[in-house]
């Protein structure tokens, strides 16, 4: 697995590093970012294990002072309709704990570890004033919603939230291991809830990531809001 640039500059490696989980992603956030932005596009593949583990490696190798998790993802109607933006300001495991006779309880609550990245507030702010997305939770999910039972209990455990998608939380474990903040930005394929592939809107979505990343500010604008 190797980190693609967006130019075929030399030298060391970028400042941002953007983790998405496949390639057509990562195309619309090397077209919106543009040549010559020097960024550093990794699809590391689905999930939050194949997510930390590619974000790890990335960060290990390179030189990034600033990561985030990237790409479509299922959006919790109507506060995140199809097309639109979602800027993360907290990067929530939501099924990482354990059944019990009372319901889920998460790992948190079990007393083993957190399930919460909070976003620094002044990138949250930076990155939805750019791209116009709306502020809130953004859920990872190692099992996407495929019923309205399923979409219902996790607003219920998490009325904030206002998407679903597999790989945040693992990109923001790693990060946050080597010291960095960590923002998630999605675009919205889908409502998240009853399986229905005729509905999806990938293109719409990745076409609005592609925007997304075109309007972002500069590099060292964001890092000062870090």
């Amino acid at each position: 697995m190797t980190v693609e640039r967006t130019d075929e500059q030399s030298g060391p490696a970028a400042g941002l590093l953007v983790v998405v989980a496949v390639e057509a992603e990562a195309e619309a956030v090397r077209r919106g970012l543009g040549p010559g932005s020097g960024a550093g596009v990794l699809a590391a593949g689905v999930g939050p294990a194949a997510a930390a583990a590619g974000t790890a490696v990335a960060l290990a190798r390179g030189r990034y002072r600033l990561v985030l998790s990237a790409g479509i993802a299922g959006g919790f109607a109507p506060a995140a309709p199809l097309g639109s933006l979602v800027v993360a300001d907290a990067v929530v495991a939501a099924d990482l704990g354990a059944e019990t006779p009372d319901g889920f309880a998460d790992v948190t609550e079990l007393g083993f570890g957190a399930v919460r990245h909070p976003v620094p507030p002044g990138l949250v702010a930076a990155l939805a004033g750019a791209c116009g997305g709306a502020v809130g939770e953004v859920l990872t999910v190692s099992t996407v919603t495929g019923s309205a039972e399923r979409a219902g209990a996790l607003r219920k455990r998490h009325p904030r939230a206002l998407a679903e998608a597999m790989e945040g939380f693992g990109t923001a474990e790693a990060a946050a291991r080597f010291g960095l903040a960590a923002g998630e930005l999605r675009a919205v394929s889908n409502a998240v809830g009853p399986r229905d592939r005729a509905s999806w809107r990938i293109g719409e979505a990745l076409a609005a990531l592609e925007r997304a990343f075109a309007a972002l500010p500069p590099l060292p604008h964001l890092l000062k809001e870090v």
